[in-house]
């Protein structure tokens, strides 16, 4: 229920923001760092909790996190009031906070329930580390149908049949499955992990992050997460692009959240008979294959054969990592786990997302100076982008907006700082390019289009590389065990192994 909230939350919020755009009269910048607030912390926070996650309790770190998500609540339902009072800035901060608040949440949530399912569960830690994951894509699924059934009704000639529900109603689902997860906690008796249990102190749970095997499984675990939440970060845009319609990208994007719903369900069997390591391997085989699909596709069947296979690929992939982690290193505790997890998390955030933004713009802005240098010159960036030591001046997006819906964004936000009696430099200047820009906008538009679809396109074939490199690990990983003897999942003892085999201290 907790990993659930945390999926319908993401889900919900996404559905919204242009609500809080004509509510508030927010830019898309403005809405884009609301929603990225505390994600970065997001990882930070399962490392640091994890570190005390036995020491404090997990009953006590389960209460802390449901008391900060319905002050998460509170707050970002807060914001018309503070907007009524303080205007624009008092509702932003209103929203920016509640959403770092509802992060610190769901890294305190991720710190826990994952070691606490690998205790409850030692024998059987993939499936139901893989059971208890699924409730991410099912909380995506809930809120994305959810928000389609409550957004606005538009027929084909753009009128608006019936309004939205209030976004405040729309943003109080997510306290549905907190307010469960809350219940739940009264009269519990919460375990402690293997590692606390056989008396492992704090020093030798974070020792166990130092063995050269953890090292190699952190360093995969930060691949999984650049390619598996980086990509989930932009693919229902870049599919949207490629079958020419935004509804049609988050319906595929249900629908393979659906799928990964579904399967994480059936990990156990799988594993027994291919092992945790070779369901990675077979998961990074065809996360690759999945990504070179959509990057080729050009037709909305292809679409979602691609991402079918791609949601295969990436299905198994965190929940069997930190499966791996625990039954390799039960003496790692929640500390083991909570790094795994930290360690995706922060790669999605620091590297997956703004590397596959990044190539997007290197290779869209390409694309479009290759076939049209005029209209590349109309709808260059100012500025020069740079990741790592990379760089290139992309497309902007404010510009390509203003195409993409013939400058209605535009107006619409001139006539809110109209209201306010207020001037907005950048607007003013947008506006003023506009005048100038749209009576080439009719030959611009489809060499912009393609140019955006390229880059997407581009992006999601060098991602590709991403879980091929993986599935070599993997399989690395698999020659060396098998010379040893093969996996198998040791006991906090370390004197057997669960097969009773001996086996060596983790």
């Amino acid at each position: 229920m907790a990993i659930l909230a945390a999926g319908v939350g993401y889900s919900v919020r996404g559905g919204i923001l242009g609500q809080w755009a004509e509510q508030f009269g927010f830019t898309m910048t403005e809405l884009g760092t609301i929603t990225g607030g505390g994600l970065t912390g997001f990882g930070v926070v399962i490392i640091l909790s994890s570190l005390i996650a036995d020491k404090i309790g997990y009953g006590k770190l389960m209460i802390t996190a449901f008391v900060l998500h319905v002050v998460s609540a509170v707050v970002t339902l807060a914001a018309p009031a503070a907007f009524a009072s303080g205007g624009k800035e008092a509702a932003y901060n209103c929203l920016f906070w509640g959403m770092f608040i509802f992060a610190v949440g769901n890294g305190l949530c991720e710190a826990v329930v994952n070691p606490l399912t690998a205790t409850l569960f030692p024998k059987e830690k993939t499936h139901y580390l893989n059971i208890l994951h699924a409730g991410w894509p099912a909380g995506l699924v809930l809120g994305s149908v959810a928000s389609a059934f409550m957004a606005a009704k538009i027929d084909p000639s753009g009128t608006v049949i019936a309004k939205a529900v209030d976004w405040k109603i729309q943003m109080s689902l997510f306290l549905i499955p907190v307010l469960l997860y809350g219940f739940m906690l009264f009269g519990q008796k919460f375990p402690k992990s293997e590692a606390a249990s056989a008396g492992v102190t704090l020093g030798e749970m974070v020792g166990t992050v130092f063995a050269p095997l953890m090292l190699v499984l952190l360093f995969i675990h930060a691949l999984v997460g650049y390619v598996e939440l980086g990509t989930d970060s932009w693919i229902s845009k870049i599919t949207g692009s490629i079958m020419g319609d935004p509804m049609k990208g988050l319906m595929l994007f249900s629908y393979t959240s659906l799928l990964m719903f579904a399967l994480r369900f059936f990990a156990g069997p799988i594993v027994h008979k291919i092992s945790p390591l070779g369901l990675l391997f077979v998961s990074g085989l065809l996360g690759f294959a999945g990504l070179q699909l959509l990057g080729a596709a050009q037709s909305v069947a292809v679409c979602v054969i691609a991402a079918t296979v791609y949601a295969l690929g990436k299905t198994f992939l965190w929940p069997t990592m930190l499966a791996v982690a625990s039954e390799r290193f039960p003496k790692g505790g929640a500390v083991a786990i909570g790094m795994l997890g930290g360690v995706g998390m922060l790669s999605a955030g620091l590297l997956g997302g703004p590397a596959i933004g990044f190539k997007q713009d290197f290779n869209a802005s390409k694309n479009l100076q290759e076939q049209a240098p005029a209209a590349y010159d109309r709808y260059k960036a100012a500025n020069e982008n740079t990741f790592m030591s990379f760089k290139t001046v992309g497309l902007d997006g404010a510009k390509v907006g203003a195409l993409e819906d013939g400058g209605k964004e535009l107006a619409r936000a001139g006539e809110l700082l109209k209201k306010e009696n207020k001037i907005d430099e950048n607007h003013a200047k947008l506006a003023a390019w506009w005048e100038t820009a749209k009576v080439s906008a009719a030959e611009d538009k489809g060499p912009v289009q393609k140019a955006g679809v390229f880059g997407g396109q581009m992006a999601l074939k060098l991602t590709s590389y991403v879980p091929l490199v993986m599935a070599g690990l993997y399989l690395l990983l698999i020659l060396y065990f098998k010379s040893t003897g093969g996996y198998k999942a040791l006991e906090i003892s370390g004197e057997k192994a669960s097969g009773g085999v001996k086996g060596p201290v983790a």
